[in-house]
C-alpha cells in the first residue's frame, strides 16, 4: 500500500540557514504550548477535562500522557507569516493559540458527525466520554478562541476578530456540504472543490492572514497572504482524501480505507465518479448500496477510483494548487528566511503520510 501521494512539488529557493518545515513546526509547537495550556485551564473543569484529552495531555482519567497532539501546522503558518512581513511572532502568539483552538473544535465535532472512532491513534473523545459532552467541548474551544483574541491588545485585535469569525462561518459552511454530499449521487467536481475550500482552505487562509495582519502588513499583502493560505488549504484537503483512501494506518491513525468505508464523496472519489468510464459506473453502483462494504468491495473500491483516474487527478491537482499558492506568497514580498520556511511548510503539506 502507498502511503505517499506522490505529488509533483514545483522548486524551491532556500537560502542557507533557513529552518526545515519539521523545525518550524516543532519551535512553533513549543511556542505554542505554554499559551495553549493557560487557555485550555480556564475551562470550566469538565471541559477542560475533554479537551485535555482531546490534545493528548492527559488519559481519560485525567493522568498525564505523551500522546500525538497533531502537527499544529495553523499555528506555524500564523507565526511565521507574522515574521515574514517583518512582524513579531510574540505579537500574533494569540491569533497562533485562536486557530489551533478552532481547528480543535472541528476535529472534536467531525469526529461525532463522521462517526470516527479514532484519531491520532486514540479513541476519539466522543467515544470515551460521549456524544454531548464531546460536543460541548468543541463548543467550549470555539468560544475560547474569541476570548483569547479579545483579549490581546494588538491594536489590530478587532479585525483579527472578523477574519476569524469569517473563517469560521466558511469551516462551517464546507462541513456543511460535506454532510449533505453524503445524501446525493449526483455531486460534482466544481461543488467538491467549493466544500474543500470551505471545509479547509478557509482556515488556513484564516491563518495565514491573521499571521500577516497581526505582523503588520500593508493591505495588499494580507490578500496574498490570504491567496497563499487557500490555495495550500485545498491541496492540504487533497492530500488528506488521497490518505483517506491509501494512507497507511500506522502513520494516519485511522482504519484503512476509512473514507471508502463511510462512502464519503472526497475529492478523488467524485473526480472519478463523473467520469464516463466502466470504474465510475461500478464504483457508483458500490456507492449506491446501503450495507456495509465488505473487505473486498473496500479493495474494490479503492481500484475503480484509481482506475477511474481519481487518484491521478488529485496528485495534480495539489501540485498546481501549490505552485500557486508558493506564487501568491511570492507576491506578497516576505522576508527571505521566512518566505523559504513557509514553501518547506507547504511542501512538508503536500508530501505528508499523515
Amino acid at each position: 500500500m502507498s502511503t505517499n501521494p506522490t505529488v509533483h512539488v514545483p522548486g524551491t529557493r532556500r537560502p542557507a540557514g533557513h529552518r526545515s518545515a519539521r523545525e518550524v513546526l516543532s519551535h512553533s509547537r513549543a511556542v505554542l504550548a505554554p499559551a495553549l495550556r493557560a487557555a485550555v485551564d480556564s475551562l470550566p473543569e469538565a471541559m477542560r477535562h475533554i479537551s485535555g484529552y482531546h490534545f493528548g495531555w492527559w488519559d481519560e482519567l485525567g493522568r498525564p500522557t505523551e500522546a500525538d497532539a497533531g502537527k499544529a501546522i495553523r499555528p506555524a503558518l500564523v507565526l511565521t507569516a507574522a515574521e515574514a512581513v517583518g512582524g513579531s511572532p510574540t505579537e500574533a502568539l494569540p491569533a497562533a493559540v485562536a486557530v489551533e483552538l478552532v481547528h480543535n473544535f472541528t476535529l472534536l465535532h467531525d469526529d461525532v458527525m463522521d462517526g470516527d472512532r479514532t484519531r491520532r491513534h486514540r479513541p476519539t473523545a466522543w467515544t470515551v466520554f460521549g456524544l454531548g459532552p464531546a460536543i460541548l467541548a468543541g463548543d467550549a474551544l470555539l468560544t475560547l478562541a474569541f476570548d483569547v483574541l479579545a483579549a490581546s491588545d494588538h491594536p489590530r485585535a478587532q479585525p483579527a476578530a472578523r477574519v476569524l469569525s469569517a473563517g469560521v462561518l466558511a469551516v462551517q459552511e464546507g462541513q456543511a456540504a460535506d454532510l449533505a454530499f453524503e445524501q446525493r449521487a449526483d455531486v460534482t467536481l466544481a461543488e467538491c472543490l467549493r466544500m474543500a475550500e470551505g471545509k479547509t482552505g478557509a482556515l488556513l487562509a484564516c491563518s495565514t492572514t491573521l499571521g500577516a495582519l497581526l505582523g503588520g502588513a500593508a493591505p495588499s499583502q494580507v490578500d496574498q497572504f490570504r491567496s497563499f493560505g487557500e490555495r495550500l488549504g485545498v491541496a492540504f484537503q487533497l492530500v488528506d482524501d488521497l490518505l483517506g483512501i491509501w494512507g497507511n494506518p500506522t502513520a494516519t491513525g485511522k482504519p484503512v480505507y476509512s473514507d471508502l468505508e463511510n462512502r464519503k464523496k472526497s475529492l478523488p472519489v467524485v473526480a472519478a465518479l463523473t467520469t464516463d468510464t466502466p470504474a465510475a459506473r461500478e464504483l457508483r453502483e458500490l456507492y449506491a448500496g446501503t450495507e456495509a462494504l465488505t473487505a473486498a468491495e473496500l479493495v474494490r473500491a479503492a481500484d475503480l477510483v484509481e482506475s477511474a483516474g481519481g487518484r491521478a487527478w488529485a496528485r495534480t491537482r495539489a501540485g498546481e494548487l501549490l505552485g500557486d499558492a508558493v506564487d501568491h506568497l511570492a507576491a506578497a514580498l516576505p522576508g527571505e528566511r521566512a518566505e523559504a520556511e513557509l514553501r518547506a511548510i507547504a511542501d512538508l503539506i503536500i508530501l505528508r503520510d499523515h
